[in-house]
């Protein structure tokens, strides 16, 4: 899986998520840069991205991720869809 495939279908997944269709992700992007974006989200997010890419992350890959960037990363080692 090529990273721009995998930041494509994860600004999709971030518009539905927050009900944004302006949202943008890039590498850089975190959860500082998007209003809507607190923990309670963050597991919505995590659920939603892990069910687009047919993965589910690791619990210190959730908790250790500092940006969209390294969610990427982890998708295109391990996402299968």
């Amino acid at each position: 899986m090529n990273k721009n495939d995998v930041i494509a279908r994860l600004n999709e997944v971030f518009r539905d998520v927050f009900g944004d269709d302006s949202i943008t992700v890039n590498a850089n992007t975190t959860s500082a840069d998007i209003d809507d974006w607190d923990s309670i989200e963050h597991i919505n997010l995590v659920a939603a991205v892990e069910e687009e890419f047919g993965m589910r992350f690791k619990m210190r890959e959730v908790s250790g991720m500092k940006n969209v960037g390294e969610m990427i990363d982890i998708v295109c080692e391990r996402g299968t869809k």
